[in-house]
């Protein structure tokens, strides 16, 4: 991949009540890995302890059924995503939560503006929509059609 091939690149928290971490779900993630949608540029999760503070949780058998969950990102890290805002993501649940933070690489989409740029397009803006708003939109538009 040309050092120009890079795709947006987007980061995903998620918490863990109890910090009950199972490893459903995972398989969906690695999917997206291995079909090359996505590249896990950093994965770390933390559980929230007193006054902000926080402990690392290791990727190995999260479930506890044997299996290493998520071995294959022991390790990763690209050096996006530091203690701080570790801290920060902790920070926003009860202690003793987890918090799941992941910075990933859009990989589908490097090429594409690659190609846009070498005939002349720029990018002028990316973002999110969040998903509370599209799935209200939705909503209104179902809502209106009944």
């Amino acid at each position: 991949m040309a050092e120009q091939d890079i795709g947006p690149i987007d980061y995903l928290a998620l918490e863990f009540p109890e910090a009950k971490i199972t490893g459903e779900g995972f398989a969906a993630l690695l999917d997206l890995v291995d079909r090359g949608i996505i590249r896990i540029l950093d994965l770390r999760f933390v559980i929230g302890g007193p006054d902000g503070t926080f402990s690392g949780a290791a990727l190995a058998d999260l479930d506890h059924d044997g299996v290493l969950d998520l071995a294959v990102f022991e390790g990763v890290s690209s050096g996006l995503l530091g203690d701080e805002d570790l801290a920060d993501a902790a920070a926003l649940v009860p202690e003793g939560t987890a918090v799941g933070v992941m910075i990933y690489e859009n990989t589908w989409a490097g090429p594409f503006v690659t190609a846009m740029r070498n005939h002349g397009a720029r990018v002028l803006a990316d973002g999110r929509i969040p998903v509370e708003t599209v799935i209200a939109a939705l909503d209104s538009l179902e809502a209106a059609d009944a």
